[in-house]
């Protein structure tokens, strides 16, 4: 039987994550406060917002985006025996775990970045320990210490990571910037996928579309570094990578390959029909695609799927693995290439 992989699931924050600061970092501690007078946030489900995470000085919403399929223990991993019974009455066999707090703007203090990811990725080792074969996780990098960066990549591989965790905008840089090219020939190396998630670390672009839907300040900013990544060429400049990009479905994949054309063709550049597989990229695809139709543009070799566990947002489908191998419109090698083998071709998984 071949193995199903959830490939986009997600932890959901608590104190716990901190307590691996140093003693020096104590400092840096996230506190959580609760809004008691005053208007209310809502959630992505309609209810208000009543906890904030407090860091660096800002107010970070803490239950913005919570799913209620899954039990708080399991979403807050307090009980990985219950979360992996979850997954089993999910037929879910691997869980590639994904950060919550992280898919917006916290900080622009390298110490406190620092401290925060390196905390974080401890807590995601210690998970995985508890059930290696079954959930693993993506890295959040500190990507302001670029000095500590080898160090903590080794540290996170060596402790069930299979890929290291970009936003669409990461410090208001795009993801195709020469900074970013010590930590590409560093995952490249280490066998680490480069995983651009539905979010954005620009505090400018958060900003800008406070109010507004996520599809603006998370989802376009992922699609736009896939068009520049591809622009300027850096998967071909780190063929070791493999790129996986996460929760922004795949309906884009026709429009994006169409522009992309165009704009090589004006160079003199004829653009392959496998542009994506070419170039090692993997896409989340969500059930609510036109699958048919993204298909002939994406090739079968490059979608994966994932159910964005934890949360309750445009993405989350619980039983997004299940329907997919039974709502019939997908060929069955198809599907088993979507629920396994490109999964694992991406995060490395034997």
């Amino acid at each position: 039987t071949m193995p199903i992989v959830d490939s986009d699931a997600h932890v959901i924050e608590t104190s716990e994550t901190w307590s691996y600061l140093s003693e020096a970092e104590r400092k840096f501690e996230p506190m959580i406060v609760t809004r008691k007078s005053g208007p209310g946030e809502q959630a992505y489900t309609g209810k208000e917002i009543r906890e904030y995470w407090v860091i660096d000085g800002l107010l970070l919403p803490k239950d913005q985006n919570i799913g209620s399929e899954a039990t708080p223990e399991a979403r807050e991993m307090r009980d990985i025996p219950g979360r992996l019974a979850h997954m089993d009455a999910l037929d879910i066999d691997i869980q590639v775990l994904y950060p919550t707090l992280f898919l917006r703007p916290c900080t622009t203090n390298p110490e406190i970045e620092y401290a925060l990811c390196r905390s974080y990725n401890r807590w995601l080792a210690d998970i995985w320990k508890q059930a290696p074969d079954r959930l693993r996780w993506v890295a959040m990098p500190p990507l302001l210490s670029m000095h500590k960066l080898i160090a903590e990549l080794e540290f996170a591989r060596d402790n069930g990571a299979v890929g290291v965790m970009l936003r669409g905008l990461e410090h208001d840089r795009m993801l195709s910037d020469p900074y970013f090219y010590p930590l590409y020939d560093a995952a490249g190396e280490m066998g680490l996928a480069i995983c651009p998630h539905s979010a954005t670390n620009s505090f400018l672009m958060y900003n800008l579309y406070h109010d507004d839907a996520a599809f603006n300040k998370f989802k376009l900013p992922t699609i736009g570094a896939v068009h520049s990544l591809l622009w300027h060429g850096v998967p071909e400049r780190f063929p070791k990578i493999r790129w996986g990009i996460v929760e922004v479905s795949a309906q884009w994949i026709p429009y994006l390959l169409n522009d992309l054309g165009l704009r090589l063709r004006r160079r003199g550049i004829d653009m392959p029909g496998d542009m994506l597989e070419r170039n090692n990229m993997f896409v989340a695809c969500q059930v609510t695609d036109d699958l048919d139709y993204v298909l002939r543009y994406a090739g079968e070799n490059t979608l994966i799927i994932g159910t964005d566990y934890g949360h309750a947002d445009t993405a989350t489908e619980i039983d997004a693995l299940r329907k997919i191998r039974d709502d019939g419109r997908i060929a069955p090698h198809v599907i088993d290439r979507i629920l396994d083998d490109n999964a694992c071709a991406l995060y490395g998984l034997q």
